[in-house]
This record gives C-alpha cells, sequence and structure tokens, in this order.
C-alpha cells in the first residue's frame, strides 16, 4: 500500500505544477486552442502589493476548475484549485493561500500500486482492497475494508476487516501479517515547501484528496 500513498502524493504534487502553467497562460491569445479549456477565475485589484518585485505579477484571487487532469502518472478528476495572494515570478509561483480538491481514480491508484490490486468503493465510507498474496506458504487472495485519513499530513490507511480466501485457521493465523500489508502510515513526501495533505476520503469514483498551504513556493 505504500506505493499507493506515494502515488497518490505525486499525482496531487503534478497538479500544483499544472495549475501554474494554467495560470501563466491564462489570457496568453491562442492557449489551449482546439482543446478544452479548465475554467478560471482571476481577481487582480487596481493597486499592487508595494513589495512586488521587478517582473512580477500579483494576482488577488485564482480559481481554476477542469473535469480532468492528466499526468504521465495517470489522470485526476474533479479538479479545483483556489490561490489567493498569488505572485508569479520569474522562478515561479507564490501563493499566500493555496487550496486543491482532486479526485484519484481506483483505477489510476490500482495501476501504481501495481501486482494485480483491485480498489474500490466499500459501505459507510470506506476503502476496499482485493490482492493475492503469499502467507504462511499459501498463495491465497486477501479482500479488506478500511479507513482512509489524514493525520497530521500524513496519509493513514487502517483495516477495519480482512477476510483471506482460504480456511479458518489461515485467517487467524495470518491476521497480523496480512495487517500490515493493508495499513499504512506514510508521511507524505514531495509536496511543495507549505503545503500538506488535510483530508483524503472515500468516493464511488476514487480518492478524494485536499491539500492546503500558506505561503506556498512552487518553481518551475
Amino acid at each position: 500500500m505504500k506505493q499507493f500513498a506515494l502515488g497518490a502524493v505525486s499525482m496531487l504534487v503534478a497538479l500544483v505544477v499544472a495549475v501554474l502553467a494554467l495560470i501563466w497562460s491564462v489570457g496568453s491569445p491562442g492557449a489551449g486552442r482546439g482543446v478544452p479549456a479548465p475554467t478560471a477565475t482571476v481577481s487582480t485589484p487596481a493597486t499592487a502589493p508595494p513589495d512586488l518585485a521587478t517582473g512580477e505579477t500579483w494576482l488577488q484571487d485564482v480559481r481554476l476548475t477542469s473535469a480532468d487532469v492528466t499526468t504521465s502518472d495517470g489522470g485526476l478528476s474533479d479538479v479545483t484549485a483556489v490561490g489567493s495572494d498569488v505572485a508569479l515570478t520569474p522562478d515561479g509561483l507564490r501563493a499566500g493561500r493555496l487550496d486543491i480538491d482532486a479526485t484519484l481514480p481506483f483505477a489510476t491508484a490500482a495501476s501504481q500500486i501495481g501486482g494485480g490490486v483491485s480498489l474500490y468503493a466499500a459501505d459507510a465510507g470506506l476503502a476496499g482492497l482485493r490482492r493475492r498474496v503469499s502467507v504462511l506458504g499459501r498463495d491465497v487472495e486477501v479482500r479488506a475494508t478500511g479507513t482512509v485519513r489524514a493525520v497530521d499530513g500524513r496519509l493513514v490507511i487502517e483495516p477495519e476487516t480482512i477476510d483471506l480466501d482460504g480456511p479458518d485457521w489461515l485467517d487467524s493465523a495470518a491476521s497480523t501479517v496480512v495487517r500490515q500489508l493493508v495499513t499504512i502510515r506514510h508521511t507524505v513526501e514531495g509536496v511543495p515547501e507549505g503545503m500538506a495533505l488535510t483530508s483524503v476520503s472515500v468516493q464511488p469514483g476514487g480518492f478524494r484528496a485536499h491539500l492546503r498551504g500558506d505561503d506556498v513556493t512552487i518553481t518551475r
């Protein structure tokens, strides 16, 4: 499951980079011509901040939405990025506040995990997982459901039910080993300075994640 944690974060970081590119394209003649563009709302007052450096552009509020964002790592859906006090600099972007919401489809997450993993939405807002594993010398299928949370910026997945496709004695003997395979407490890595994963939940189409940050810096 560690690959899922890293994969989900890498997708969200890629989205932050995409937001930077989209902000830069706002107002550019012919930008995205022939390609459905995400919606963008930009609010800029007449007077810029007094500390604005030469070559910088300041935006009071920016809101970007897109039904889909595709990167080399896969796709995200239902994406919304909201920024305030945004400065575009020759080196990148600074934002006084940046919030990003996006859904990572189950199929994308499963492909990042590999090993034949299948993910789905279980009842009561839990995540479901199916996977073949080797336990006590036997090759069996494990089915688990668990909670998905963000705790202190970490992605936490804890199983509530575990079921092995085998005899009852195998379920009992292997429960601790299997629990380790479907439990994750991972410190999020690769997130731009100032941003952190604040919430993640299970929706019918995938994992809904929220990133929030203050004084965020993103370089090109």
